[in-house]
């Protein structure tokens, strides 16, 4: 073989390792991809079934709603809802939440039974502190809709109200709680008062709303929402347990 013969053959002996390692590569990237794409797969069906299942505050929603008698129901002049017996005032648990707040609508499903019944019960004073938590439409209005209604609804029909714009809580990236509506599940539940509707459609008590979230997020530093505190100390409270516990330590009869 001559030497030229012997350089072409080195020449296509390298070219062709050279094809065969491009195409081991290929296969690795493809394989690569694949489980790329399977682990994503994995992790999303993780994440759909750990929200379906449990709030933003990692509560689960498994709870039985309370169906028992219920504490008087007082609206306070910072616009606040207290649910408490006669003569409880401790301890104190307070709720800060956003109706457009898909984890506070799943920690009502799990825990507001719970703390409904304790209060009920004496155990405790139940404070509400709606607020208007997001900033970005359409939740923004959403949200300011939902707390400015809450506000005019009358405190006896307050707790059904509540209740009502958790069932029909808008999907997050849509528009929702229109006057309309606002209006006429307000009606649904009995409200006659004839200041709700106007109270309703010119948010008359949009000034409120702001005083309430300045103070939930400048005045208590909450941070997100659904945020419990008991007794001016923050609560991660997430089963019925949990929640029982805590306000027993606290002094709960």
């Amino acid at each position: 073989m001559s030497k030229a013969d012997r350089t072409r053959t080195a020449r296509e002996k390298l070219a062709a390792e050279r094809a065969a390692q491009a195409a081991r590569d290929r296969r690795t990237r493809l394989l690569m991809i694949v489980l790329g794409v399977v682990f994503a797969a994995v992790v999303v069906a993780i994440v759909v079934v750990l929200v379906a299942n449990r709030g933003d505050n990692g509560a689960k929603v498994t709870a039985t709603p309370y169906s028992g008698p219920s504490a008087p129901v007082t609206r306070n002049a910072d616009g606040s809802v207290t649910m408490a017996k006669a003569g409880v005032t401790k301890p104190v648990l307070e709720v800060f939440e956003d109706f457009q707040c898909p984890g506070c609508k799943a920690l009502e499903a799990s825990l507001g039974g719970t703390m409904r019944q304790l209060a009920a019960e004496g155990k405790v004073s139940l404070v509400y502190r709606p607020f208007h938590l997001f900033q970005q439409e359409p939740l923004s209005g959403n949200s300011e809709r939902g707390a400015n209604a809450a506000l005019c609804v009358p405190a006896d029909k307050w707790l059904s109200y509540h209740d009502t714009l958790y069932k029909a809580q808008p999907e997050e990236g849509k528009t929702g709680f229109s006057e309309d509506d606002l209006v006429k599940w307000g009606h649904q539940l009995g409200v006659t008062d004839a200041n709700f509707e106007p109270c309703v459609r010119k948010m008359q008590k949009k000034a409120q709303v702001a005083e309430m979230t300045k103070y939930a997020l400048e005045t208590r530093k909450v941070q997100g929402t659904p945020t419990l505190f008991l007794d001016g100390k923050q609560l991660n409270a997430t089963t019925k347990d949990d929640l029982t516990k805590a306000v027993q330590q606290a002094g709960g009869r």
